[in-house]
């Protein structure tokens, strides 16, 4: 692939970065189409996301480089080049969920309305900042011989080059366009706020633990060999999101 899109002189214009931009855009453009509708100033909006982006690309950077500090222990100034990959969802999450909540309570904003705004936005976002992680040949799949496996030449390429490859991180793609439209079905339909984001948390762990057992890339070991750090953390939050989301249901229904 290309993980380096353009050369101008000494410049270079990293593909992994462009989409990871182009996703945060798309996420903010997406849920400040969704605000007006459910209630929340559109105005808000470009303020929450520059709380996100901060907090998550930290947070997501950090576990990373927890997780593979033996590649980085030598070489520290690696750690903040993050054009080159290497962000983990879960990491980003935790950050920017803690962060913006913290916020959102100083601006006197409903946290779970809120939240149930911006997920489908974020999920999208999500999408399109995967397709950056195809270009790079980070988050690589296990050697693959299926008709839709890949094969990756570029040497500044993350991925092991010239075997084919399960795709990913298209896999990842097209998960999140999936959950992207199962938000706007439920966001018509929700019985109470946070029901869009928990909804959102639950289903995107699932799909990533299911992707996970297709990726070639270390992550760390959760539970011996069988499943991943991504995957132990996926099925804990899935867990704990699905206890919150019966809990709120019940506290719904009984106040009608």
């Amino acid at each position: 692939m290309h993980p380096v899109l353009l050369h101008i002189g000494s410049f270079n214009l990293y593909t992994y970065g462009l989409f990871v931009a182009l996703g945060f855009m798309t996420a903010m453009w997406v849920s400040q189409k969704n605000a007006t509708p459910h209630g929340i100033s559109s105005e808000t909006i470009p303020d929450i996301f520059f709380v996100i982006l901060i907090s998550a690309l930290l947070g997501a950077r950090l576990l990373y480089v927890l997780i593979n500090f033996d590649v980085y222990k030598n070489n520290l100034v690696d750690i903040f080049k993050i054009w080159n990959g290497g962000l983990v969802f879960f990491g980003g999450f935790f950050s920017a969920v803690v962060t913006t909540a913290i916020y959102l309570k100083l601006k006197n904003l409903n946290i779970w309305k809120t939240a149930d705004i911006i997920a489908p936005g974020v999920a999208l976002g999500h999408a399109v900042g995967r397709i950056g992680c195809f270009f790079a040949g980070c988050c690589y799949g296990k050697e693959c011989t299926l008709p839709i496996a890949i094969k990756f030449t570029n040497p500044e390429s993350l991925a092991p080059l010239g075997v084919y490859l399960h795709p990913t991180q298209i896999y990842s793609v097209f998960s999140n366009l999936i959950l992207f439209f199962i938000l706007l079905w439920l966001q018509k339909r929700k019985k109470f706020n946070g029901m869009v984001f928990l909804s959102y948390i639950m289903l995107y762990s699932l799909f990533r633990f299911i992707v996970e057992f297709f990726r070639g890339d270390f992550r760390g070991n959760f539970f011996f060999d069988f499943i991943s750090m991504s995957q132990g953390i996926g099925l804990m939050v899935f867990l704990f999101f699905l206890i919150l989301l019966i809990k709120f249901s019940k506290s719904s229904h009984g106040t009608q």
